[in-house]
């Protein structure tokens, strides 16, 4: 296997990983109709590789498993996540657009995951707006200054190297 495949499949499971343990480290602001999700923060990862876009699929799953996730937000919320990193992937040349594909995605489908998943009452329009919000604050904000934290050092911690 070339080098580049292992540093790949390095990088994915290194987010999956951090993905998994900020989920449930700070699992209750990450579930239900009201939620800042900390570990969404990563979803500015695929800027700067496209490993980020398995590994936050993966994490994302796993996450939702180990934080209890009902099995339609395990799927659809996996399945967003991945939709959304492959579309930040695409956005990389603007890295002020990286976040808005998860802000979005997760502000669409989360409500009605909360809604037919959890029975959760709370209007749809209403939860798209609380989902929106932590998504802002988690993508937009967080996300955001995580990545103008790892911008400076992306040729030493992201490169890919081919032996």
């Amino acid at each position: 296997m070339k080098r580049s495949k292992v540093q790949f499949l390095t990088q994915a499971a290194m987010i999956a990983a951090l993905y998994v343990v900020l989920t449930y480290l700070f699992q209750p602001f990450g579930f239900m109709d009201v939620q800042v999700r900390i570990a969404e923060a990563l979803t500015i990862l695929p800027f700067f590789t496209p490993a980020a876009i398995p590994g936050l699929f993966v994490g994302c799953f796993l996450g939702n498993i180990l934080g209890g996730a009902c099995l339609l937000d395990i799927i659809l919320g996996s399945l967003t996540t991945l939709a959304a990193a492959a579309i930040s992937y695409l956005l990389r040349k603007n890295k002020y657009l990286v976040a808005l594909p998860p802000i979005i995605g997760n502000a669409l489908v989360v409500p009605f995951v909360l809604r037919i998943g959890y029975a959760i009452p709370t209007p749809i329009p209403l939860m798209m707006l609380t989902v929106g919000i932590g998504e802002i604050i988690s993508c937009g904000i967080l996300g955001t200054m995580l990545l103008m934290a790892l911008d400076k050092y992306k040729n030493v911690i992201f490169k890919q190297r081919v032996a």
